[in-house]
Order: structure tokens, then sequence, then C-alpha cells
């Protein structure tokens, strides 16, 4: 929340892989992100392991790769 605004982001992003049987296929990748409310969600005895956001992690999709 900033002020009076309050602002949302994805903590999960949905990556296509590709569409098979008339489904689509894909998974839920960590954004990186871990949600503010963690805190309370510790406080009541929920332990998550930091990785389930992707915090400590590097995603494939997010390496710089040079192509020339």
């Amino acid at each position: 929340m900033e002020g009076d605004v309050i602002t949302m982001t994805d903590i999960y992003v949905f990556e296509q892989t590709g569409f098979e049987n008339g489904k689509v296929i894909g998974r839920l990748r960590p954004t990186g992100l871990r949600p503010r409310f963690m805190d309370k969600i510790e406080q009541a005895g929920i332990r998550l392991p930091a990785s389930i956001f992707g915090v400590g992690e590097r995603s494939a999709s997010r390496r710089w790769t040079s192509r020339t």
C-alpha cells in the first residue's frame, strides 16, 4: 500500500509451454517477490521456505544471454 493507494503485483506467473489435446500446458513460476503479509503467516505458525516464492533463485528466463 502506498499512501491511500493499494498496489498489487504477481507473486506467480503462468508460463505456457505448449498446447496438447485441447489443453494448455505450462507451470506456475514464482516471480521472486515475497508477499508483505508473510510476517502474519509466520506469526500464525505457518513456515514456508523463501524458495517457494523464488527468493534466492535465479530462473533461466531472467539470465542475461548475449546473442551475436
